[in-house]
């Protein structure tokens, strides 16, 4: 997580530290929180197979991921869903179930990002990888990629298998 080390509204150098542990500015009382960005994407599913992107720069270039992205200002996470699977694949989607929340860091800063996936259904659209991604590919569950960007991304694929298996007869 980068920190401040002058308060971005009075200037003064940072170099109070409040009862958590965050940076404070002692002159205008500003407290840099270190919260985690909101993330949201879609596990998108066709014929059992879920659809997987490889990312073409920094970081994890050439690692596969779970398409997503950064929330906007005041962006509902299934809007934001809908709209990085539209940038980084062609494709519409239509959320129909949360899949799970994930923890997780981003990058060299180690930003914290809190990750919201959907289990996705495609309206429309046409399948074509964006600037940032190389390669779009369809996996089965026994066929996924261990070359996972994020850690989190296990944790979400484990939790999409589970959606998927029957329930148990009691």
């Amino acid at each position: 997580m980068r920190r401040y080390r002058f308060c971005p509204y009075c200037g003064t150098k940072l170099t109070g530290i409040d009862a958590a542990g965050r940076p404070h500015c002692e002159s205008c009382g500003f407290t840099q929180y270190q919260n985690s960005k909101p993330c949201a994407g879609a596990l998108v599913v066709r014929e059992g197979k879920v659809l997987l992107a490889q990312r073409r720069s920094e970081p994890f270039k050439g690692y596969w991921y779970v398409p997503g992205g950064f929330l906007e200002a005041g962006e509902h996470p299934e809007q934001g869903a809908i709209r990085e699977i539209k940038e980084e694949t062609g494709l519409v989607i239509r959320p129909i179930h949360l899949v799970g929340m994930y923890i997780d860091t981003y990058g060299d800063d180690g930003d914290y990002t809190l990750n919201i996936y959907y289990l996705a259904e495609i309206i429309g659209g046409e399948l074509r990888p964006a600037s940032d991604v190389t390669t779009l590919a369809w996996f089965a569950p026994e066929d996924l990629p261990t070359d996972l960007a994020f850690g989190h991304e296990h944790q979400a694929l484990h939790d999409w298998l589970a959606l998927m298996r029957p329930p148990s007869a009691l």
